[in-house]
């Protein structure tokens, strides 16, 4: 049988470094001997502990990332979809769940979401698809939690929109004593 590539490396790595450092040679057996070959694991082990500790003499593992700080994670359950869960806090991940729980979220948002809209149209638009894809969820038989979130009264809401625009609009202050704008350079008068 022959011996692990990688460990044949590192230990011509560590020999020849400690030739270079001038620090003495290790009693590494050549390539291909029998010697090598009847390496133990203990062996092994020593060769990888002094690549270690000549790597941390040489400072490799200065400023790493993450140095000094806990590991995220250590000492809650086993979560076997802990790196799912880890990717979605990560890249900040949304619309990924169940159908039930997405409309449960999207249902606290939907007022501040239709607040951004700017004409009825798209108010009105925007509550028929929600309440298309809340009867669309009770609809489907799929495994998960249960959809308990209500479809919304259009004409109610659109009169509650039209409220809250009116109070933006007599909160925000009126510009009258703005300063005139200027014209663009290409057209002023020559």
């Amino acid at each position: 049988m022959t011996e692990d590539p990688r460990l044949a490396a590192a230990r011509y790595r560590a020999a020849h470094r400690d030739d270079a450092e001038g620090e003495g040679e290790t009693d590494a057996a050549p390539e291909g001997s029998r010697a090598a070959q009847a390496y133990s694991a203990a062996d092994r082990a020593a060769v990888v502990e002094t690549a270690i500790q000549q790597a941390i003499r040489r400072g490799e593992f200065d400023d790493l990332p993450g140095a000094g700080k806990p590991i995220p994670g250590l000492g809650e359950t086993h979560d076997p979809d802990w790196w799912i869960r880890r990717k979605i806090e990560t890249e900040q991940l949304t619309g990924l769940g169940p159908p039930a729980l997405m409309l449960r979220v999207e249902n606290v948002e939907l007022d501040a979401k239709l607040d951004e809209l700017s004409r009825e149209a798209d108010v009105r638009e925007a509550l028929e698809d929600f309440n298309r894809r809340v009867i669309e969820a009770r609809r489907q038989l799929l495994g998960g939690p249960p959809v308990v979130t209500p479809t919304r009264d259009i004409e109610a809401e659109l009169a509650a929109w039209r409220e809250r625009r009116d109070a933006r609009t007599a909160a925000s202050p009126v510009q009258t004593d703005a300063a005139p704008r200027r014209r663009p350079w290409w057209r002023r008068p020559r």
